[in-house]
């Protein structure tokens, strides 16, 4: 069913307005793009210094707006209509704690209202789910929803399976396993949502600066590469927003930094143009693969991955292929299978 659907007689009823409050990256573009083939009416609001000045050829109405002017971002929807909104695209929090930020980002009365818990007095906490709540509760409470941006674009969502070429080793098995244990805390805490993580040993933690940013860290710390990022959704994730994404930008940083294998969370996390980060990843011999559940532990000292064994898109293989990986790591050449 068409969640837009384009009205072609006076009987039907309007198209459905959507607000659409755009952050960096190229993600904003493809929700954009998504709700004009679907036939809604898209008024946007582009962050200053964030978003893509291409997305006023694929929305209905566009225009810039300053980083903490939500006021005006909530009367501008009003005045438009619009009671359904989503938000894509990465905002850089890094502007926060600028030196004179509040001069820099000059609030308006709105905002000032509801970050003073946050920012003067302290009562709240400044981490991402704290002031994105802080963001959707302010327009809710002017009857404006936000809801998951997915709902327009579900296959942005990653499906389960080893998406490249390559397989991980047993070894890169070992260090997702760690790995996303990891990932997983660091989500609880709403600390960040990826890990780079190389023999068992944290390399780095991703946290204000972005995954990007982590892994070209781990590259500078790990001059070898060869390391394995994890990336997972937080376990009280909010699909409206902060929803984990990689695209090409991600893999790119990999490659610089010489990172091998990236494991991200099925369902959960949002790929930007998959056939071509596929495509990326296959040139230049880097693991990716989405997994779903979480690590166990063998019966043994050694770590496993064990995401639902009656899945075959996400179980990594059987005890046999797994003593073959271990053989040829080991450079034995014994296998079993061919």
């Amino acid at each position: 069913m068409n969640p837009c659907p384009n009205p072609t007689s006076p009987d039907q009823p309007p198209a459905r307005r959507i607000g659409l409050l755009a952050g960096w990256g190229r993600y904003p573009l493809v929700i954009a793009e998504s709700l004009k083939r679907q036939g809604c009416e898209t008024y946007c609001l582009g962050l200053a210094g964030h978003a893509d000045p291409a997305l006023a050829e694929r929305c209905r109405e566009f225009r810039w707006i300053g980083l903490a002017k939500l006021g005006q971002a909530i009367r501008y929807f009003r005045r438009r209509q619009v009671t359904e909104a989503v938000m894509a695209g990465k905002i850089h929090k890094t502007v926060l704690f600028q030196p004179w930020m509040w001069l820099r980002v000059l609030p308006d009365w709105r905002m000032l209202r509801a970050a003073i818990p946050h920012f003067l007095t302290r009562r709240k906490d400044c981490r991402d789910d704290s002031l994105l709540t802080m963001m959707v509760d302010a327009f809710a409470a002017d009857g404006i929803r936000f809801l998951p941006p997915t709902d327009f674009a579900p296959d942005l969502l990653v499906k389960p399976g080893i998406l490249t070429r390559r397989r991980p080793s047993a070894w890169q098995r070992k260090d997702i396993a760690f790995g996303w244990t990891l990932a997983k805390e660091m989500g609880r805490l709403d600390v960040g949502q990826s890990v780079a993580v190389k023999a068992q040993a944290v390399l780095a933690v991703e946290a204000i600066e972005g995954t990007d940013a982590c892994i070209r860290r781990a590259g500078t710390l790990c001059p070898s590469g060869g390391f394995t990022v994890v990336k997972v959704a937080k376990p009280q994730q909010d699909m409206r927003f902060d929803v984990p994404t990689i695209g090409l930008g991600t893999l790119q940083s990999m490659v610089e930094a010489g990172a091998r294998v990236l494991a991200v969370e099925a369902h959960r996390t949002i790929i930007v143009d998959e056939p071509e980060v596929v495509d990326f990843a296959d040139r230049h011999g880097l693991v990716l693969v989405a997994l779903t559940g979480s690590p166990q532990k063998d019966d043994g000292p050694e770590a496993k991955v064990a995401f639902k064994q009656d899945d075959p898109h996400v179980w990594f293989g059987s005890r046999t292929e797994k003593a073959d990986d271990d053989a040829r790591e080991a450079g034995t050449g014994e296998t079993t299978t061919p």
